[in-house]
């Protein structure tokens, strides 16, 4: 219930059972959860794909294609080291390999959560209802480097992130990712339709 706790018991309250039943989950036991479905849009400015590009250099935490109408899927297994849980993105492409992106979400920090994307980037979310959806929004980001954690300033953040998990009904979902500057616009976004994958009877 650990994300119950970051939101609150009015915010938890006020999403739909569905969503509350995907982020109660505990993934001990070598549990993983599959999630598969398609993306169904993506937007990039020139700087967005110019930002794309460059984060490929810490493991591509955006994505690097438009390409819609494609498989997409995604993995969640618990992070026995942490108690954080491990997420690793698969987004297809019309032209060679898909796209596969790491990531490790830890419940620390002063936020109480934060994802780690690679080569000791991190980014501390804040946790937040509105409209029946859960946001993930970037507070600010950090540099995790010799058993220190430093804290970067706003002039070199890439971008104000929000990540939303949307519920369609009938066991669907949306996954939106926004990817905004103050004064440069909008620079990413991205929204892929998921539904979990049963898990196999024995």
């Amino acid at each position: 219930m650990r994300f119950r706790r970051l939101i609150g018991e009015a915010g938890w309250a006020a999403l739909p059972p569905a969503v509350r039943a995907r982020f109660a989950k505990r993934l001990g036991g070598g549990r993983t959860v599959l999630y598969a479905g398609e993306i169904v849009e993506c937007r990039m400015s020139r700087i967005g794909r110019l930002l794309a590009g460059l984060a490929r250099a810490i493991g591509g935490p955006l994505p690097v294609s438009r390409d819609i109408w494609v498989p997409a899927a995604v993995s969640v297994t618990e992070d026995p080291a942490s108690g954080g849980q491990f997420w690793t993105r698969i987004y297809g492409r019309r032209r060679g390999f898909p796209q596969v992106i790491h990531s490790i979400k830890r419940f620390a920090g002063p936020t109480g959560l934060e994802e780690y994307i690679g080569s000791g980037i991190g980014i501390a979310l804040r946790v937040e209802v509105e409209g029946g959806a859960l946001h993930f929004l970037s507070d600010h980001y950090f540099l995790s480097l010799f058993g220190r954690r430093l804290r970067l300033p706003r002039w070199l953040e890439p971008g104000r992130m929000r990540v939303s998990h949307i519920d369609c009904n009938h066991g669907w979902f949306a996954f939106v990712l926004k990817v905004g500057h103050p004064l440069l616009g909008e620079l990413v976004s991205q929204t892929v339709l998921f539904r979990e994958r049963a898990e196999p009877e024995e």
